[in-house]
């Protein structure tokens, strides 16, 4: 066992469950004030579910054996005779790759509840969370990172999650919000607390850096290589999306900072371990305009509610960085990579096999995802009533509220002070109100 790389790799695992809280806070601060319980919740309980689920599954399906190129087998269902302490290629444990692997597993289901907030139905949610991982996630997984997998054959760069991950929620966010449909007062929710939307995303950028360097699973110059281009990618995609808010709007906003700063990540993802700092900058850039020009521009023309802009982020951001990573990508900075960029001389190949694996991607989790939504509905509602939903979720769904401020505005709009509520009894009083200074009366009639 290398203990370096052992501990890194378990901090890494570590700094990834982080950023599933942050993305909760992140979540819970754009949601409005009805909602602000349920879609914390909704993001939280990904971690329980999750974690059972890649223990029992997980874990075998994505690594164990090969079915096609697609699945791995279910030899080791509860990672039965998995020998957790053999040790894989960066001489780390099984059991602390495995633990690395299942935090992914985690966050990814996670990003996609932003897209349907407000209008779903919790049992529904863990019931697609549950099949969504076993039929979508863990055949990604295999595809892109297990040997076997076919994807992996061809050759596709995928540092730290561009198609597994980001890709994966982005589309499944646009699917489900598709059969959703929109929310019943759409474009009337105020932002339950933004100091919370700043925190969440200075949560996950510091997740961030176990989601990207840590996928290094070693300590060298690529995990390095993937902390620097992480951190640059994203400072630019920050400092561009102000620039476009002010361009739009006249005013810099700190919900544009954030999303901002959420596109750098994701973009940079994919190529974090294979391009320069040059490099980076450019798909910071690039990827922050076009999530901002879907946003603003395309989004109101498809009529597709994602709440919070799941795949216009995760989505957008997502293929953007997938298929730039076929542009950026250089051995001088990753010699394990056979083939260069196409701006590094390499030509069109690696860009080409960076555009199918994109393009496989979106259509595989599209087709399953209706698959598994239109099999969901034969047994179980999707969508809360209309009445829980002007109600909010957090009542409706769990009881439960935010803090005692949640409603108080609606409780102040039909307070009415006791003299109108009885204003007959009271109408002697309101005569004196109405006439304070009335004549004096003499009893002598002068």
């Amino acid at each position: 066992m290398n203990l370096a790389n052992t501990a890194f790799v378990l901090v890494a695992s570590v700094l990834v469950l982080f950023m599933t809280p942050g993305l909760a806070f992140f979540y819970g601060g754009l949601v409005s004030e009805k909602n602000v319980v349920n879609t914390m919740l909704s993001v939280f309980i990904m971690t329980g579910v999750a974690i059972l689920l890649w223990v029992f599954l997980g874990y075998t399906m994505a690594f164990s054996g090969n079915v096609a190129g697609v699945v791995g087998n279910l030899n080791h269902v509860f990672m039965a005779g998995v020998n957790l302490a053999s040790l894989t290629a960066s001489h780390i444990p099984v059991g602390a790759y495995s633990l690395f692997q299942m935090m992914f597993a985690i966050i990814t289901p996670a990003l996609f509840v932003g897209a349907v907030v407000g209008r779903i139905r919790f049992k529904f949610l863990l019931l697609f969370l549950i099949a969504w991982s076993i039929l979508i996630y863990y055949p990604m997984v295999h595809l892109v990172w297990a040997p076997a997998g076919w994807l992996a054959k061809l050759g596709v760069l995928d540092f730290a999650g561009g198609t597994v991950v980001h890709i994966n929620a982005g589309v499944t966010a646009l699917v489900l919000s598709a059969w959703l449909g929109p929310r019943l007062n759409r474009g009337h929710n105020q932002h339950y607390n933004l100091p919370w939307v700043l925190l969440g995303t200075a949560i996950l950028w510091i997740g961030w850096y176990g989601f990207n360097a840590g996928s290094a699973l070693t300590v060298n110059g690529v995990a390095l290589q993937a902390a620097i281009t992480s951190t640059v990618a994203t400072a630019t995609a920050m400092v561009v999306w102000m620039g476009l808010d002010i361009w739009k709007t006249g005013k810099p906003t700190l919900v544009g900072v954030c999303t901002g700063t959420l596109c750098g990540l994701v973009a940079i993802t994919p190529a974090a371990g294979y391009v320069t700092i040059l490099g980076s900058v450019a798909i910071g850039a690039i990827a922050t305009c076009t999530s901002f020009a879907f946003i603003q521009f395309l989004k109101p023309k498809l009529g597709i509610d994602d709440a919070l802009d799941a795949f216009g982020c995760h989505g957008v951001s997502g293929i953007v960085g997938s298929i730039l990573t076929g542009v950026f990508a250089t051995k001088a900075v990753n010699p394990t990579i056979t083939t260069n960029g196409l701006a590094y001389g390499g030509g069109l190949h690696l860009l080409l096999i960076q555009l199918l694996a994109t393009g496989v991607t979106i259509a595989f989790v599209a087709a399953m995802g209706c698959l598994i939504i239109w099999g969901l509905r034969q047994v179980t509602p999707m969508r809360v009533g209309a009445e829980e939903e002007r109600l909010g979720l957090d009542q409706g769904e769990h009881g439960e509220r935010a803090d005692y401020a949640v409603g108080l505005t609606e409780r102040l709009a039909d307070y009415k002070p006791d003299q109108e509520l009885y204003a007959p009894e009271f109408k002697g009083q309101l005569q004196q109100l109405k006439n304070p200074n009335p004549e004096p009366t003499h009893l002598n009639g002068n």
